[in-house]
């Protein structure tokens, strides 16, 4: 891994940080002791929330651990349309018998106040999503000894967080679940699959910005790490794969979700959040998607009571069953045992790799002067 990254982990192996509950102390801990780098997501918690996982984690380990923030969000979205989708989600409420969520509960994710608690008692790594921290708050976390990274999906978002003093990117392909991590969410930009495929985003921001990459989208096996490290990443950042660990805390249903053949295909869907984020497609995702707004954080809090009702219903199609284009290859086994078994895969890759390239080189012709 690169300098930035050099001493984190012993092996370019990232557990992602995954929003709602999936990436528990627990997960870190079992990754970061395997040799892999866990990750704590502070997105839709307290401040107060946040650092008793980050207590609760140092006392289970002390390994280098990283802490995820998402980005406060513009107020740009048009509260008629949250109001027309709220009306549309009424049958859901009633269904679940449950009440829409207020989505006026606030746009900032208590970004200041998180950001105050990793300043005043930091962590090895800190990373942000949703947009670009300021130069200023990269400097501040560089002074007391934090790597930082930025989710980009785009060369200009890549640019950005260069210009702001990132100490690297996490480059996102369309491929990944859960949430796009994109700057900005642009109504009138091209439709939500337009975004770039992870081998081919590597090298565009690779020939742009001088940062070490951590690679993030669809990746389950070793030989797709070595694929991605071969493209030019420091590291492979994976977050389905680890989701069904036992580890992690993710709904047993949505672990199930995973390899139930009644999920056959994932989409990118503003259903349950307003903002673009990749999960199984289920009834939620097939009958509100093409209506839902584009509204971040909105429609995220008025959606929350029903995807919570829904698990408890034990009902996958109300849930955000979050997910990567490989769910499929998903395997339940501990993240400890899932890190070494991927590392082994990625070294029988590598052998694979360089046992072909010796057989492609060129072989010496014989001469008229050579002894036969």
């Amino acid at each position: 891994m690169s300098s930035a990254l050099t001493g984190l982990s012993r092996y370019p192996i990232v557990q992602a940080p995954m929003a709602g509950g999936a990436s528990r102390p627990q997960l870190a801990a079992a990754v970061g002791a395997a040799g892999g780098l866990g990750f704590l997501a502070a997105g839709y918690k307290t401040p107060a929330a946040m650092y008793e996982e980050i207590k609760h984690l140092r006392a289970q380990s002390d390994v280098p651990f990283g802490v995820n923030l998402f980005m406060p969000q513009p107020a740009t979205s048009d509260p008629s349309a949250v109001a027309v989708y709220a009306e549309q989600l009424a049958g859901e409420a009633a269904w679940y018998e449950t009440p829409l969520g207020d989505p006026d509960s606030g746009n900032d994710d208590a970004y200041e106040a998180k950001l105050a608690i990793l300043l005043d008692d930091p962590v090895p790594v800190v990373s942000f999503t949703f947009g670009c921290p300021t130069r200023a708050v990269c400097e501040a976390l560089a002074r007391v000894g934090t790597v930082t990274v930025v989710t980009v999906t785009t060369v200009e978002e890549a640019l950005a967080a260069h210009a702001a003093g990132a100490d690297a990117v996490c480059v996102q392909g369309i491929e990944a679940g859960g949430h796009q991590g994109t700057h900005r969410d642009d109504p009138h930009a091209q439709g939500m699959g337009a975004g770039l495929g992870l081998l081919a985003l590597i090298e565009l921001v690779r020939d742009a910005v001088p940062l070490p990459l951590i690679a993030a989208g669809g990746l389950m096996r070793g030989t797709q790490i070595a694929a991605v490290l071969a493209a030019g990443a420091s590291a492979a950042q994976l977050g389905t794969a680890f989701l069904v660990c036992p580890e992690s805390g993710a709904h047993e249903l949505h672990k199930r979700a995973m390899t139930d053949t009644t999920f056959t295909r994932t989409e990118l869907t503003r259903a349950f959040s307003g903002r673009p984020a990749r999960g199984l497609a289920n009834r939620f995702l097939r009958e509100h998607g093409p209506y839902a707004p584009v509204a971040y954080p909105q429609v995220h809090h008025l959606t929350s009571g029903l995807r919570k009702a829904a698990a408890q219903a034990g009902d996958p199609q109300g849930m955000a069953l979050w997910a990567g284009q490989g769910h499929r290859l998903a395997r339940e086994m501990p993240a400890g045992h899932l890190v070494q078994v991927l590392v082994d895969e990625l070294e029988a890759a590598r052998a694979g790799l360089a046992a072909r390239a010796g057989l492609a080189a060129p072989q010496p012709r014989s001469g008229a002067g050579d002894v036969a």
